[in-house]
């Protein structure tokens, strides 16, 4: 295992924490609004706290892991 990912690895575990962290210090519901989305554009969500950072946070995992894994590239030649 390369150091790497090893760094890589303790960096998401921290993130997890915090997200954790927030999680269980944010227990009351909030009203979250976001009208770009335009699905709360006229009814705002009213959920805990905790769970829309972790749908925030959630969202943000899939969109770096969508930008990082991309693929698309040029393939490289090789001898057969």
């Amino acid at each position: 295992m390369s150091f790497k990912a090893i760094l890589k690895t303790v960096w998401f575990l921290a993130l997890l924490f915090v997200m954790l962290y927030v999680g269980m210090n944010n227990l009351e519901p909030i009203n979250f609004n976001f009208p770009i989305a335009g699905t709360t554009a006229k009814n705002s969500l009213h959920a805990s706290a905790a769970l829309i950072f972790f749908g925030v946070f959630a969202i943000g995992v899939f969109a770096g892991m969508a930008l990082h894994t991309g693929g698309g590239g040029r393939k490289k030649a090789g001898k057969d």
